[in-house]
């Protein structure tokens, strides 16, 4: 025989928030635990004090070290690993004197709570039970009486103890946010929300439901005074009022080859900070609707329109982003939105380029590395340049043995290119030279081909496909399974 071990939630530290459940196993069981620091001041304890009776047996969990240094063998990590072991043991004893073990956790027991290292450790060995509480989020949001997320918004909780980079990169590409375990991480997580464009935006909430609450402004808080129990929100942006400005931004932004996976999180949060969204109607399709964003689409050759109208947008103080496919500066609609804004009427219009993953990256991951070593990347389309340059470019680029990514190589107008390139590249290169067909990259009709360069079928490309045309040393291995991947050694043979 054995007893049975629970982790009872709390709630946020007002008593009155626990639950019928908690309460009840609480009465029921035999051994109450609690963790605290070294001071042996226990928050779980305090909460449900009034019901703990004299006849508890009471095990006091006692972290070793909470902040400080420990002159521990194993460092900090040894030490609570080692603190671990011990209170589980102690845990372990009652549970096989068939006595009931309740662990007191503030919050909700399996979130950021110190009961789960207890559970991980016991459950498998003894009937466990685990006792849901309300988590610091929900009070949070309770007490500042500002929903956390609606509709299709992401909710993303995180822990101030991240590296601030990493802090920066997930709240810029967030809804709505939660940021946990503030104390010592205060200015850091502060940087982080100015650094992704939210701080203005951002709550503070200190010891909700205590006797000690307070709510702020992020902004206006001084660090010095923030304690650990205490979270920063980023409150749901539905019905959000987007700040007045006296002159707003363009930043033009790459979706890389597809949809959502190929975001970077800068662009993520560029995206999600946006007033208007300008872009080619298919880009535009690849990006989340969000509340109170306008979008503005329209068709792909309309470049330079699209480039003015946004600019004309942010000169009345929108902050715009301009989607474009791939990235921006490759063949895309950075150039357009540059040359517009070197207009003498929009030159006090600020301007950012986000990069983005590029189709000929996109491609060259999908079949290997064929773009290991020197490439040079050219487009086939003689809508904005004669052909005669584009075949100049192509022999010099044959000649110096470079591998070739080819943009843009046939539509449905552009029909005879790609036949007079591989004529062209048959000057300089193997019929076996291995290319890389790749379409949709990333879409649902995605599909890659490895083929000879004498084989190549110009009848099989289209606008969404992209060539890359190996060097002389690119190699096409057959791996197990049948699986051929291409590639181009770094090293290049001596003369």
């Amino acid at each position: 025989m054995s007893g049975k071990l629970y982790g009872v939630g709390l709630g946020p530290g007002d008593p009155s928030l626990m639950t019928v459940r908690a309460v009840e196993v609480i009465a029921e069981a035999d051994v109450i635990a609690y963790h605290s620091a070294r001071h042996g001041r226990s928050i779980a304890r305090s909460i449900a004090a009034q019901h703990i009776r004299e006849d508890h047996i009471e095990e006091a969990l006692v972290y070793p070290v909470t902040t400080e240094t420990t002159d521990h063998p194993g460092g900090y990590k040894g030490a609570l690993e080692e603190f671990y072991a011990e209170a589980s043991a102690r845990l372990a004893s009652h549970l096989d004197a068939d006595r009931t073990v309740a662990v007191l956790a503030e919050g909700d027991p399996l979130f950021y709570g110190s009961y789960m290292h207890m559970h991980k450790r016991l459950a498998d060995r003894y009937d466990t039970e685990v006792i849901p509480g309300v988590t610091s989020v929900s009070a949070a949001a309770a007490r500042l009486g500002a929903p956390l997320a609606e509709g299709e918004e992401v909710l993303t909780i995180l822990p101030g103890t991240l590296p601030e980079e990493e802090l920066t990169a997930r709240l810029a590409a967030t809804d709505a946010a939660v940021v946990m375990k503030l104390g010592r991480t205060f200015p850091k997580v502060r940087r982080a929300l100015e650094s992704a464009g939210r701080l203005k935006e951002a709550r503070y909430v200190e010891r909700a439901t205590m006797s000690k609450e307070r709510l702020a402004e992020l902004a206006a808080v001084d660090a010095e005074s923030v304690p650990y129990f205490s979270v920063a929100v980023l409150p749901s942006q539905v019905d959000a009022e987007r700040p007045a400005r006296e002159r707003g931004e363009v930043v033009v932004v790459g979706t890389g080859p597809a949809g959502p996976l190929w975001l970077t999180p800068q662009t993520r949060g560029a995206l999600a900070a946006a007033d208007d969204l300008v872009g080619y109607t298919t880009y535009l399709d690849r990006v989340s609707e969000r509340p109170g964003q306008a979008r503005h689409g329209s068709d792909n050759r309309m470049e330079a329109e699209r480039a003015e109208f946004a600019l004309q947008l942010a000169r009345k103080g929108r902050r715009v982003a301009v989607v474009s496919g791939g990235d921006p500066g490759v063949f895309a609609m950075a150039t357009a939105v540059l040359e517009v804004a070197s207009q003498p009427e929009y030159l006090d219009v600020p301007v950012r380029v986000l990069p983005g993953v590029t189709s000929a990256n996109a491609a060259a991951a999908r079949a290997g590395a064929p773009l290991g070593h020197d490439y040079a990347t050219l487009s086939l389309s003689d809508r904005l340049k004669p052909w005669e340059v584009i075949a100049e470019r192509l022999r010099a680029a044959a000649s110096a043995d470079l591998v070739l990514a080819l943009y843009n190589p046939g539509s449905r107008s552009r029909t005879w290119q790609v036949g007079k390139a591989q004529e062209l590249l048959l000057e300089y290169r193997a019929p076996q030279t291995p290319v890389v067909v790749a379409r949709d990259i990333g879409g649902p009709g995605e599909r890659v081909r490895i083929v000879r360069l004498g084989e190549l079928d110009p009848a099989e490309v289209d606008m969404r496909t992209i060539l890359l045309v190996g060097s002389s040393q690119t190699q096409v291995v057959r791996r197990a399974g049948g699986q051929e991947i291409v590639w181009t050694p770094r090293r290049y043979p001596e003369a």
